[in-house]
């Protein structure tokens, strides 16, 4: 059969502008967060960050998420006794983790055990707001369980049985580190993981959404979204950022450091965002926990280390709107407190995840899947040439 003529020039429409990494699209309506970057504001369901950081929990932050308001006492007291009732995750969960080698990336250990709790859910294929709105509160409470365990097989350890008289956050660290943490510790990582909750519509949630719009389940969609968490431009940056700032050894060298990257025009990590060019809501509470905790933990130097560095960035670039991120500080919070510093993602994956789900859920009622287009630009007329003839 003859192949078709395909000749003359592809039409589009006058004029295209190309949006590189669909920046500045609009996919849809939320009412879920809204991230204001010039002003520098972050709300969830229309509470500005400071007030739920300041007041609220990790918990009730993921109830106002997925319903779209805060919880009356009885609601909330009943939220976390799902919550509490799904943290136990099948042991086959737990022997794939034990098989993975230690080495690979606990990122890549969390998609797999996630994959594996989700061929463990008869419900997995029902696929109704209901339904996984109960698949994505067992998800709230089983990520924490998965990268807690990670956390102490990585280090050789056997993973820990969650605590139902622990809140989420305590018992989070409580598996994570094997010791039962002080109420600062306990309130410190519930403020990092209501501050990373939700972000509009970033790469990991945007791939949630996109995978989940062809109607598959939602243990498959939050398995992408660790996969695009993963990455160093995404979920990966405060890796980096802690990496560089521990080789600074003092203040002066901080000094140093941030004249030459100025002067050679190099990224300096932990600085600078997409979307806020003003100071990131979330720097600003996680840089006051900063000092508090690295002193407590005799490491203030590495506070005033980063202080420094903050200072020096600002005075050189503040101009031109670029100021801390929130993986500048999260890192020194996380070393301070003895975690891993690979163990820094899958905390933002803990986090992340209520937002993931609370938006694939606002989108399904109305779903449509994604389907853009790219603008075609190579060549029409070739012709097979067999292999010997070329």
């Amino acid at each position: 059969m003859a192949a078709p003529k395909y000749t003359g020039k592809i039409e589009w429409p006058t004029k295209i502008e190309l949006g590189r990494g669909l920046e500045g699209a609009i996919t849809n309506e939320t009412k879920i967060g809204y991230v204001d970057g010039e002003k520098g504001w972050l709300v969830y369901r229309g509470y500005n960050i400071f007030d739920l950081a300041e007041h609220s929990s990790f918990e009730e932050t993921s109830y106002l998420l997925l319903f779209g308001k805060l919880p009356k006492d009885d609601e909330l007291s009943d939220f976390k006794k799902k919550l509490v009732g799904y943290r136990k995750v099948p042991e086959v969960v737990i022997d794939v983790l034990k098989s993975i080698p230690k080495e690979v990336h606990p990122m890549s250990a969390l998609r797999t055990g996630v994959s594996v709790l989700g061929c463990f859910d008869r419900k997995a294929e029902e696929i109704t707001p209901k339904n996984d709105t109960e698949i994505g509160i067992k998800l709230i409470s089983q990520m924490a369980t998965i990268a807690g365990a990670i956390g102490r097989i990585r280090k050789g350890e056997p993973p820990i049985e969650p605590d139902p008289e622990l809140d989420h956050s305590a018992n989070f660290l409580y598996m994570m580190n094997g010791e039962k943490p002080d109420d600062f510790s306990a309130k410190v990582m519930d403020v990092s993981l209501i501050l990373h909750a939700d972000h509009g519509m970033n790469a990991s949630t945007f791939t949630c959404m996109v995978v989940n719009s062809s109607l598959t389940d939602l243990y498959s969609s939050v398995c992408a979204g660790i996969c695009s968490l993963k990455g160093p431009l995404h979920g990966g940056a405060n890796e980096r950022a802690l990496a560089f700032l521990l080789k600074l050894k003092d203040e002066e060298n901080a000094v140093r450091y941030v004249k030459d990257c100025v002067s050679q025009k190099k990224k300096i990590m932990g600085f600078g965002h997409r979307v806020y060019k003003a100071y990131d809501p979330r720097a600003k509470v996680l840089g006051q926990y900063s000092q508090k905790v690295t002193e407590m933990k005799g490491m203030g130097h590495l506070y005033k280390i980063a202080k420094k560095v903050e200072e020096e960035v600002i005075a050189a670039y503040g101009e031109k709107g670029i100021f801390p991120n929130v993986d500048f500080y999260s890192g020194t919070i996380y070393y301070a407190m003895g975690i891993d510093v690979l163990m820094f993602t899958p905390i933002f994956a803990v986090s992340r995840v209520s937002g993931w789900v609370a938006r694939v859920l606002e989108y399904l009622p109305e779903n449509r899947i994604f389907r853009p287009r790219a603008v075609y630009v190579g060549p029409l007329e070739e012709r097979y040439i067999p292999i010997d003839k070329r």
